[in-house]
């Protein structure tokens, strides 16, 4: 006999928008189930009935936005906390990039929803997303998410001469955190202090961690990559829009 689902988590499967977009389109009388208008909460389906949404959805999904910013030393990804500001203080008008390339005047109502599709520390600089569009942010958070993240790692060796060429290879595989194995990572010399990292995984300060496990004292952070998006040449505490041909 094939379970039941519920309708949001079955719409956020097929990749239509996130569980509480789901809840609000249902609500609003946008979703049917077989040609049907499903519009009370927790509704629960088979995963073969055909679900489709009304073009009002679409039309507002396509409103959501998707923002890219350099964040400096000394904001906090999401709330503020301990007295640090929130990265989504820096978007503001003045701070917009010369160069982004959307045609997209920029509102305050765009601050609505807008959360981070992942966390960069205090103390990191880079490469930061902010987004409304639930799809975006189950893609780079979600459990089953894959995307690259790449980093620019500044660091010193702790001990006497240089890192040995097994503590590299442990970095790439072979370490664990809070009792779990991390996923195998891609970890080389950048130059003669700086490592490049290559991870599919975000365990709060893994590469702070992972560095000091093996005697390094991290200096700096930037990260560079997400996925297909790169950090580029957006200057350190401004912003641009997500184009539509920049998928992660």
């Amino acid at each position: 006999m094939t379970e039941l689902l519920r309708l949001s988590k079955r719409m956020s499967e097929l990749g239509l928008c996130s569980r509480r977009e789901a809840d609000e389109w249902i609500a609003k009388g946008w979703v049917r189930v077989d040609g049907k208008v499903v519009s009370e909460l927790g509704t629960k389906i088979y995963p073969d009935q055909k679900v489709t949404v009304e073009r009002q959805a679409a039309a507002e999904q396509s409103k959501r936005v998707t923002i890219l910013i350099n964040k400096p030393v000394g904001y906090v990804s999401g709330q503020a906390e301990d007295g640090y500001e929130p990265a989504i203080a820096l978007v503001k008008a003045e701070n917009r990039w010369s160069e982004c390339k959307v045609d997209n005047d920029f509102h305050p109502t765009q601050l609505r929803s807008l959360v981070p599709a992942g966390r960069l520390d205090i103390d990191s600089v880079g490469l930061l997303v902010l987004t409304q569009d639930g799809r975006v942010a189950k893609k780079l958070i979600g459990e089953n998410t894959d995307v690259e993240k790449e980093y620019l790692v500044r660091v010193e060796y702790t001990k006497p001469g240089k890192l040995p060429e097994k503590d590299l290879r442990l970095l790439n595989h072979g370490l664990s955190l809070d009792g779990k194995k991390l996923i195998p990572a891609k970890v080389r010399w950048q130059n003669e202090d700086q490592l490049n990292f290559i991870l599919k995984e975000g365990k709060k300060r893994q590469i702070r961690r992972m560095c000091e496990m093996v005697g390094l004292k991290v200096i700096g952070l930037k990260r560079v990559r997400i996925g297909k998006v790169r950090l580029g040449n957006l200057p350190e505490g401004q912003w641009r829009y997500l184009r539509d041909d920049e998928p992660f």
